[in-house]
């Protein structure tokens, strides 16, 4: 099985054995057939794989991205047909499997006993889902195997939706990294729970509530997607701890009309000391509104915010910006997703103009 044309292959520092570009399938089978964990590009974001029924395997993610123990994983499979020997499959998960699969979205289900209980974090439910990226696809179908993985990021950092973000993180931490161009969406995926009578979103993504809601006829979205989790609450998804996809920088947001935002942001921009070094992230309307301050431009819409915020998030690191202030989205149709990957990166540091 061959990818499309670009795809290409990344070497990390610790990789044993040297495959061709033609051979990269092979190669990245048998690393995951001998219990190794590989990056791979899907539709959203970067993901750090590993043979899902592997104890030892999934254990490596954990280690490789210094993520908790109590954040659950999402598996990721190649059809339909590979979900019934890991979870009780019921009619909403078959009528919005039929409507958004393969893509990004999520579902949460009540698990069998192959799945390992270090996937799930001891939850008795699995999050699976079906991408749609060519070279994910090829992957989990070469391998013949459900692939479990989380974004490819050290934990707490942006999502990585290019290949080369990927390696700043993990480089001499995992054998390899398939480099699948840069990812569509740029959040990751929606997730939604299926184990009561009604659908509930978790994590909001390219695949809205309302959508949902066009499919199923009735979807509440949890009130945890936009605030931080209590004390001692489980995290029942992926993407849900208190600070999350964060920068290096401190990141403030701010909420109102664009000159209320934009008069806030340039009076507390030009207060800082010479020893910081600050970035405005903005909408492209709004960016004549900050002079000759550096700025970062979010894009016309959420769409486009979705697809450039954690790219610019990590660009922010590399400049070695140390303060971050942001205009903000309704929390509706894609900006609740961008909303809720800013409110984490920001650990819920959100000032009213």
């Amino acid at each position: 099985m061959e990818f499309q044309d670009g795809t290409s292959f990344i070497q990390t520092r610790n990789l044993v054995k040297q495959y061709g570009k033609r051979r990269v399938v092979k190669g990245v089978n048998v690393e995951l057939r001998a219990g190794e964990i590989v990056g791979f590009p899907t539709e959203t974001v970067y993901g750090l794989g590993a043979n899902a029924l592997s104890d030892p395997a999934v254990r490596k993610i954990f280690a490789a991205k210094e993520r908790p123990a109590d954040n659950p994983l999402i598996v990721h499979i190649a059809a339909l047909a590979d979900m019934e020997p890991l979870c009780h499959i019921n009619d909403m998960a078959r009528r919005l499997a039929a409507a958004f699969w393969p893509g990004p979205l999520t579902m949460i289900l009540p698990k069998k006993d192959i799945v390992p209980a270090v996937v799930t974090a001891g939850l008795d439910s699995v999050a699976i889902r079906m991408p749609s990226h060519p070279v994910a696809r090829a992957l989990i179908e070469a391998c013949g195997l459900p692939i479990a993985a989380p974004s490819g990021n050290r934990s707490g950092r942006p999502s990585p939706t290019l290949a080369v973000h990927m390696l700043e993180d993990m480089d001499g931490r995992i054998p390899l990294i398939l480099d699948g161009g840069a990812c569509d969406v740029g959040v990751e995926s929606t997730v939604v729970a299926l184990t009561g009578d009604i659908a509930t979103v978790l994590r909001p993504g390219g695949i809205t509530p309302d959508m949902l809601a066009g499919v199923l006829g009735q979807v509440q979205v949890a009130d945890s997607v936009m605030r931080p989790l209590r004390e001692g609450e489980a995290a029942p998804s992926p993407g849900m701890k208190h600070k999350h996809y964060a920068p290096r920088a401190r990141m403030t947001l701010y909420e109102g009309a664009a000159e209320a935002v934009a008069a806030r942001i340039r009076s507390e921009y030009d207060a800082l000391p010479e020893t910081e070094r600050a970035l405005i992230l903005a909408a492209s309307e709004h960016l004549p509104l900050y002079g000759n301050r550096r700025t970062a431009d979010l894009g016309p819409d959420e769409a486009s915010a979705a697809h450039r915020v954690f790219a610019l998030l990590r660009q922010a690191g590399d400049d070695q910006i140390t303060r971050v202030f942001s205009e903000t989205y309704p929390e509706s149709g894609v900006g609740l997703a961008v909303m809720n990957r800013m409110a984490r990166a920001a650990g819920f540091d959100i000032v009213q103009a």
